[in-house]
């Protein structure tokens, strides 16, 4: 008898290969048989009709914190995410000295919009080295969880205080100690190491990462602590990869550490070709170094909802919105009810030196109502802009209005990146290429303004099966790039497919019901803290190392997932 007979489905193995009618047998937390099982299973799902496919492996997330209060990590898990990995962007919580905490909250929070007092209420801090801060998460989850260790939280806990001045450099000592301690934390389970050079992260006092100014002598030291391991992959975002020398600079840590990269990339209003030359330009570094780089590429649009209850809506710049600002929601949106507040708002024009501020207040053809189910591909047609040309109405009064739908919970979707043309064509070109995978839906993260953790859920929905401008994908391969692609990147090899050996991570799906639900505002985190979350339909089941852990957007109570130490071989051939 089996510990899982997964009975009569449409087998998508993870390779590419089309979808087969068969059984999947499940032993011990890996699969056994694929094919006709004729033995009997303890427990049985009838999968007649559904997809067989493997767990989703997310790459790119945030629950550095989370991690330490909620076993469910949701919402990944909720979208047919087996295996997470965090310390993305070089923000996390390790390695930390006690003087330090409040200052890796501030980073985190400023970045990944995660409030402040949540992580100070949620996390023990039972840790200082990333091996401690390993060993206090391995408890029992629902999913698997992997780490990177943070670049921001390594360098402020070599150098101090100086380690957030830019105008400080680490000493010698003070960069062959990184390099070590980058050896100590793979050679203890870490996937590799994550920096930033980005501009836009601050943490909530304004300041910039600490990693944004980081030298080439200290990334490729970093870079010869994986070199000195033997493992590890490295995560890069930039706002440099435009110059010439930054596309050098990447080269040169590549080449100390030996080791894979990836590289996250959006398409920018901006400049909304320059992308194309981006990739281009790693993959001709890749072949130079013959080390693999690989693009993080998101399955939609990066946008923000807004809202009454959110971190950003078209009002909250307006002089009469100021003192109504910090109320409790429900007496926010009673006063919010009243005509004479409304009109005074919608008399007014927003007041601020933000530029983005001002586009959201002011550009109401970019702004669209989110519908229900989610439009990630909004047209001209259903923006906030047409709705009002359509109904002789201010653009601010329909965002007005369709912000106080459902008790003054209704939201609206404001693209900002990979939407540069009013539609996802660039996505559609990104998704396609073979050096990218789908990534970047920062599970976790944004609480009070982002909820991409369904990025799973889009990439099959949307490019699999109802995408009204073409360019759809065979699910099959839809299924290869969030699967054996993502897994690849990060060195999971023991995962990703339908096959004996491989372990059993694994989803029954309902696609023709499958759908991201519509974002809700919840107060689930400590201290009460809001974040927003996506529920889905039409994962019958979530299976984690052969257990059952999600029926119907469920828990089951089952915490099978554990912390993925190091990379992962591939089984050996049955």
């Amino acid at each position: 008898m089996h510990d899982l007979v997964i009975r009569g489905g449409r087998v998508v193995d993870g390779t590419g290969t089309p979808p087969v009618l068969a059984d999947v047998a499940v032993d011990d937390g890996r699969i056994t048989a694929v094919g006709e099982v004729t033995e009997p299973g303890r427990r049985e799902i009838d999968a007649s009709g559904l997809l067989v496919t493997p767990g989703f492996v997310d790459i790119h997330t945030h629950y550095d914190g989370q991690v330490t209060w909620d076993p469910l990590l949701t919402p990944s898990s909720l979208h047919g995410v087996t295996t997470v990995v965090m310390g993305n962007c070089g923000v996390g919580f390790a390695p930390v000295r006690p003087e330090q905490r409040d200052w890796l909250i501030s980073l985190m929070e400023g970045v990944e919009d995660i409030p402040g007092s949540v992580l100070a209420e949620g996390m023990t801090w039972n840790w200082e080295s990333f091996p401690d801060y390993l060993d206090a998460i391995d408890t029992p989850h629902a999913i698997d969880f992997a780490a990177q260790l943070p670049h921001g939280a390594l360098r402020t806990y070599v150098m101090g205080q100086r380690g957030g001045d830019h105008q400080a450099r680490p000493t010698a000592d003070e960069m062959d100690r990184m390099s070590d301690l980058v050896a100590e934390a793979v050679e203890a389970g870490a996937l590799g190491w994550s920096t930033s050079r980005s501009a836009v992260h601050k943490t909530s006092a304004g300041e910039p990462t600490p990693s944004l100014t980081a030298s080439r002598e200290e990334l490729t030291g970093m870079a010869r602590g994986l070199a000195k391991a033997g493992a590890g992959v490295i995560d890069f975002i930039s706002d440099f990869m435009d110059q010439p020398e930054e596309m050098e600079f990447v080269g040169a840590i590549v080449e100390a550490a030996q080791r894979p990269m990836s590289v996250s990339i959006v398409q920018s209003d901006r400049a909304p070709d320059k992308w194309r030359d981006l990739l281009d330009g790693l993959a001709k570094v890749s072949e130079q170094k013959n080390i693999p780089i690989t693009g993080q590429v998101a399955p939609r649009a990066v946008g923000v909802m807004l809202g009454w209850e959110l971190s950003w809506h078209p009002f909250m710049a307006y002089p009469s919105y100021a003192p109504l600002a910090d109320l409790p929601r429900a007496e926010r949106v009673e006063q919010l009810r009243r005509p004479e507040v409304r009109a005074a708002l919608l008399a007014e024009a927003p007041v601020t030196e933000s530029e983005f501020v001002e586009r959201l207040s002011t550009r109401f053809d970019q702004v669209y109502l989110l519908g229900d189910p989610p439009n990630y591909e909004p047209g001209p047609a259903d923006s906030v802009a047409s709705l009002a040309e359509r109904s002789g109405v201010p653009a601010a009064e329909v965002a007005y209005d369709a912000m106080m739908a459902q008790d003054g919970r209704g939201l609206l979707y404001f693209p900002m990146l990979n939407y540069a043309a009013g539609d996802l064509e660039a996505v559609r070109e990104m998704i396609a290429r073979p050096d990218t995978v789908p990534a970047l839906g920062d599970g976790g993260a944004h609480c009070g303004a982002i909820c991409d953790a369904s990025f799973p859920t889009t990439l099959l929905t949307h490019w699999g099966r109802d995408r009204k401008a073409g360019g759809l994908f065979p699910v099959e391969w839809l299924i290869k790039r969030h699967t054996v692609d993502t897994a690849a990147v990060v060195g999971l090899l023991d995962r990703g497919q339908v096959r004996p050996g491989y372990r059993a991570d694994l989803n029954v799906i309902d696609f023709d019901r499958l759908q991201a639900d519509h974002p809700e505002v919840l107060y689930d985190l400590p201290t009460g803290g809001r974040r927003l979350m996506q529920t889905a339909s039409g994962y019958v089941a979530t299976v984690v190392a052969g257990e059952v852990v999600v029926e119907e957007g469920r828990h089951t109570g089952a915490l099978p997932g554990r912390l993925v130490r190091g990379a992962q071989e591939a089984p050996a051939a049955p």
